[in-house]
């Protein structure tokens, strides 16, 4: 754990953690006090600002533990829609204020069709990459109480991926991937802890034949499983089924903030112009483990960018030859 005030009352950033202190950092950046901070409609802050702020809170809870840097240049996907400003040649006026007419246009138009018909909330699909994490997926299965946590029986050697022994907690998954955790080292099915006295099956007729659930305090806002993981606790494992996806007016990335709200569109745009480009073969050899990656597609991906670029190389040739 690198910051040891990662349950600050006074900062309230949320975490994934079912810890009571979270819990009420949640509630007062949702509900409570510190609410309005977040709501950026009639904020007097500047515009970098507000995204600057946005990705802090969004950091905050969706891989906090992993560096600034390696976030940016390998948990971003690659299929993000860019928002830099295109190169124009200077001292063209007329080409930079139509640009900018078409731009407001497209902008106009995207609202109009998103108020009409509603869409999806892409922005939130930038966090798909943190989802596919092998520690984030027992997380979400609800395995461990704690991102960090989680974490933890990934190193400890607690956590097999198909069957065999898994000691990076940085691998990210491919869907129909499964996992498997050591029931020995879940802390609420086997009860040991004071800090899990709830038992679930207390009540039940057969609570003998049932799988010992012990709940900590204050669990239940945790308590659900994504659509994309398929979970077994008989066997304690879970299947990684598929990414994680988005339609209109719903996201199946768990957040505690609105998918489609003004922080995942602010985060969104300070990533979408922030991140790196290059990837190249020295910096592909230290991407930590994607079992989903293609290095063929990548390839294919360059020689198409490539022709884009030598085909709109060609286009600008021949209208120059046109205006002289």
């Amino acid at each position: 754990m690198r910051d040891v005030g990662i349950y600050n009352v006074a900062r309230a950033m949320p975490r994934m953690s079912w810890a009571p202190r979270n819990l009420y950092n949640l509630w007062q950046r949702t509900a409570g006090p510190r609410s309005s901070e977040i709501v950026f409609t009639k904020a007097e802050s500047t515009l970098f600002q507000q995204r600057w702020r946005s990705k802090a809170m969004v950091r905050a809870y969706h891989g906090d533990y992993i560096p600034e840097k390696i976030f940016k240049r390998w948990y971003l996907p690659d299929n993000l829609p860019d928002v830099r400003p295109k190169k124009v040649v200077m001292g063209d006026d007329k080409t930079m204020l139509e640009e900018f007419a078409k731009r407001k246009k497209k902008e106009e138009d995207y609202e109009r069709d998103e108020k009409r018909r509603g869409m999806a909330p892409v922005g939130s699909l930038m966090l798909g990459e943190i989802e596919r994490r092998i520690d984030t997926v027992v997380f979400r299965a609800c395995f461990a109480h704690s991102i960090y946590e989680a974490r933890r029986l990934v190193v400890h050697g607690d956590v097999l991926l198909n069957g065999k022994r898994h000691q990076d907690p940085n691998t990210r998954l491919a869907p129909g991937d499964m996992i498997s955790v050591n029931p020995e080292a879940i802390r609420f099915l086997n009860g040991r802890s004071k800090e899990f006295p709830d038992n679930v099956n207390a009540s039940h007729p057969k609570k003998e034949d049932l799988t010992p659930f012990h709940l900590p305090y204050y669990a239940a806002p945790w308590l659900f499983v994504p659509a994309y993981i398929e979970t077994n606790y008989n066997t304690c494992s879970a299947i990684y089924v598929r990414h994680p996806t988005a339609r209109p007016g719903y996201s199946e990335i768990p957040t505690p903030y609105d998918a489609d709200g003004e922080v995942i569109r602010f985060a969104w745009e300070w990533y979408v112009k922030r991140r790196p480009r290059i990837r190249s073969k020295t910096r592909l050899e230290r991407m930590p483990l994607d079992r989903a990656f293609n290095p063929e597609e990548m390839e294919l991906e360059k020689q198409r960018a490539r022709e884009r670029k030598a085909a709109a190389r060609r286009a600008a040739n021949v209208s120059g030859m046109i205006l002289n």
